[in-house]
């Protein structure tokens, strides 16, 4: 099996994309600017243009339509179905619709591509309800089994879930060979068990699955194969799914994402992070192609957070550094959606401290990557960490700066305690409540503050231990251990043996080490204490199971180097690790060079010129070596985009303090910009330029535009000096949170837009 290079695919694809050179739809009074004018549920979703992918899967779903692009879009979007990309499949079929408005099967799939938004989902199939009649007896079935899924939505859902089932079998008995109807029962039966209905025989569904493949090998219904069998026994019957699944739309992330949950559950983290990261590398390309931020993509946070803890698994502990920064680095959408960034911090503090990597844990303290949080919980978890850094270094001025820091924020916690018990005791008394009442509110106030006081109590305790090791106090360690309730076993046996308890330290290193022997650290860590505990045998042992597993891990990281001396007394060369077996079972593999970069990395924003209102030209150039925010809004008589701008003008010099200017971008013309200066509310206007694009030209290249009903969008860009794109809003509502922006822009600024090394190395 071939590969064709998805970047470049990808690249060719989009840019091929542009908005149909046509009017704007005719104005209605009705519908605010940026707004659907087919009705609220056009509002969200996607409003660009789709494109004829590469690799979204050999399906065969023909619809009623004479517009043979539209057909294969139609085709495009179901095969996105199966791989639960559902915003692109919901684009696809949009597409299908701005072709043939009298597609009735396109709405019954933008339907399909809403089945996480039940309201949504109802509106798109009562469409594709009213345009039925022109569709085939086929196509028929299709929309009404979904119509009558979502017609009476406070009917139980199991009994509509079972109706949904019976449906697409009597589609099946009327048209045997629709190969479609049987894929999406088999991913029914599957999710109707996610939602409580009995699953009576795996076996039986997976069989209706092969009655697809053997028709279709290359069929994407291997991926409802890999959910069917994911559980504690049954991954290892889903190991031909896997080995096919991403293969068969190898455009689509989540397709090479699922066979990691296979290898995962199996504990074949090689294989596992291989996947992942063709997952990865595959999200990267489309992204850096269709210009979206890596936020908008489903689960992509979850995925990436599930590559760095198989990279460190396997023991390649820099590139889950690297991933771990490389997710707190990414652009927030808004104040509310951080996952990426959440979960970056939580995995890199997680890998620093767990591989012993103090001198880089220090050095990243008072940087984006580590900077100080208002949650109590994490910040107290970053200050152990630091602290425990500083004192296994020697660094105990430091290290005792930390634990104040612990010490101060229990102190205020416990304070904000009292305070949330005071106030809630007030508003009760207030509103004359009972005593009873009264006690009970506060004492739901103070119940909010229990996990984050015993996690800083908790974190204060670690700290104290690796006080007390510095400074040679091993009797001042066992008290502490047990308040000190986040130590993982591993590093609790090697504290034991610091205090020269050697049994409990044996016991606690094979207590981690047990349940997983595939993570080469804990194996690593039970060997090296088992040596240092004198069992020789059993350190020689465990150390010969670590070399089949060495491959691709780090050796000169501290849990690895205190094998040495094993090494050495096994007469091993100073590297001691063996190539890797490659397995046989995992299909055919692309380099995964050529699916994308192992990085996100912001797009380069599209050039402009346009005039202001006295005629003067303004260019994306004037910027070059000064970031700007760009602010692309609907004319004068948008309201809203009114108060956007009057929300912004205030902070205009704050923004200017950082070094960006802003400028706006208007859907008047040029003799019409003076209608917004009259709505501003500081009487010499608005403090920043303000620019005509009436033929949306600008708007267009940002993709501020719907492409299906050719009409502008709201826009803001955050574009950096070297004209990359660090943070974007498109939406049909404009973005108004310009404090939170402003430091969302100055945290992104910090960050190289293009890392040259990391992109060679990619």
């Amino acid at each position: 099996m071939r590969f064709t290079p998805l970047a470049c695919s990808f690249a060719l694809a989009f840019t091929a994309l542009r908005a149909e050179d046509a009017p704007p739809a005719k104005a209605d009074e009705s519908k605010l600017p940026g707004h659907s004018l087919n009705g609220e549920a056009f509002n969200e979703g996607p409003r660009q243009a789709a494109v004829l992918m590469p690799g979204t899967g050999d399906v065969r779903f023909p619809v009623t339509t004479k517009n043979e692009l539209a057909q294969k879009f139609f085709t495009q979007g179901v095969g996105q179905l199966h791989g639960f990309w559902y915003l692109e499949a919901e684009r696809s079929f949009r597409q299908v619709a701005a072709l043939d408005a009298d597609c009735a099967a396109a709405y019954w799939g933008m339907a399909m591509a809403n089945i996480n938004n039940p309201k949504r989902a109802g509106d798109f199939i009562k469409l594709a309800e009213a345009k039925k009649d022109k569709a085939s007896r086929r196509e028929q079935l299709w929309i009404e089994a979904w119509a009558a899924f979502y017609a009476d939505s406070k009917k139980d859902e199991g009994d509509r879930r079972e109706a949904l089932v019976k449906a697409l079998e009597g589609l099946i008995y009327e048209f045997p060979d629709d190969l479609e109807a049987k894929a999406f029962l088999v991913f029914q039966l599957w999710d109707n068990s996610q939602h409580g209905s009995p699953l009576p025989s795996r076996l039986a569904v997976d069989a209706l699955a092969q009655q697809v493949l053997a028709v279709n090998p290359a069929h994407p219904v291997s991926h409802y194969l890999i959910h069917l069998w994911n559980s504690a026994d049954g991954d290892k019957r889903a190991l031909i799914a896997a080995a096919h699944c991403g293969q068969a739309a190898p455009g689509i992330a989540h397709m090479w994402h699922m066979p990691n949950h296979t290898f995962s559950n199996l504990h074949r983290y090689a294989d596992a992070a291989w996947q992942q990261e063709a997952s990865a590398r595959t999200d990267h390309a489309y992204m850096a192609a269709s210009r979206i931020m890596p936020e908008q993509i489903h689960n992509y946070a979850h995925n990436n957070d599930w590559l760095v803890k198989n990279l460190a698994y396997i023991g390649r502990v820099q590139d889950a550094v690297d991933l771990a920064m490389n997710l707190v680095e990414l652009p927030r959408l808004d104040a509310t959606h951080s996952q990426a960034y959440n979960l970056g911090r939580e995995r890199l503090l997680e890998t620093l401290v767990r591989f012993e990597m103090w001198g880089d844990l220090a050095m990243l303290e008072g940087s984006m990557y580590l900077a100080r949080d208002e949650k109590t919980e994490i910040e107290a978890r970053r200050l152990a960490a630091l602290g425990v850094a500083w004192f296994s270094s020697g660094k105990k001025e430091e290290g005792e700066r930390e634990l104040k820091a612990l010490e101060t924020l229990l102190e205020k916690t416990r304070a904000d305690r009292v305070a949330a018990a005071d106030a809630a005791e007030a508003k009760a008394k207030t509103e004359k409540k009972s005593a009873d009442v009264s006690a009970k509110a506060m004492a739901d106030a103070m119940k909010g503050f229990a996990y984050p006081l015993s996690t800083t109590e908790a974190a204060i305790a670690e700290v104290k231990i690796y006080q007390a090791l510095n400074d040679a106090r091993p009797d001042a360690v066992k008290p502490l251990l047990e308040a000190a309730r986040d130590i993982p076993s591993e590093r609790r046996a090697r504290i034991y043996l610091a205090i020269g308890d050697k049994d409990e330290a044996v016991k606690l290193a094979k207590q981690a080490s047990d349940p997983d022997p595939a993570q080469v650290q804990p194996l690593a860590n039970f060997a090296g204490v088992l040596w240092r505990a004198d069992k020789k045998d059993a350190a020689r042992e465990a150390f010969e199971k670590l070399r089949k597993l060495s491959a691709q891990i780090e050796i000169d990281l501290p849990v690895f180097e205190q094998l040495a001396p094993i090494a050495a007394e096994l007469k091993l060369a100073k590297d001691w690790r063996v190539p890797a077996t490659l397995a046989t079972d995992t299909g055919v593999r692309p380099d995964l060079k050529s699916l994308g970069p192992f990085r996100w990395r912001p797009s380069a924003a599209p050039s402009w010129s346009l005039p202001d209102g006295d005629g003067k030209a303004h260019a994306l150039a004037d910027y070059k070596g000064k970031p700007v925010l760009v602010v692309c809004y609907l004319g004068s008589g948008c309201a809203r985009c009114i108060e956007q701008l009057n929300v912004f003008a205030p902070l205009t010099a704050q923004f200017a303090d950082a070094g960006i200017q802003i400028i706006a971008v208007s859907t008047d013309s040029a003799s019409g910009l003076h209608k917004t200066f009259e709505q501003a509310k500081d009487a010499k206007g608005f403090p920043f330029p303000i620019v005509a694009d009436a033929d949306f030209g600008t708007f267009k290249a940002y993709r501020a535009f719907d492409d299906f009903e050719h009409i502008p969008l709201h826009g803001t860009y955050l574009i950096d000096g070297d004209g990359f794109v660090r943070w974007q809003n498109i939406s049909y509502q404009p973005f108004r949170d310009a404090a939170w922006l402003l430091t969302e822009s100055k945290r992104l600024l910090t960050v190289p837009a293009v890392d040259d090394a990391a992109t060679a190395a990619n």
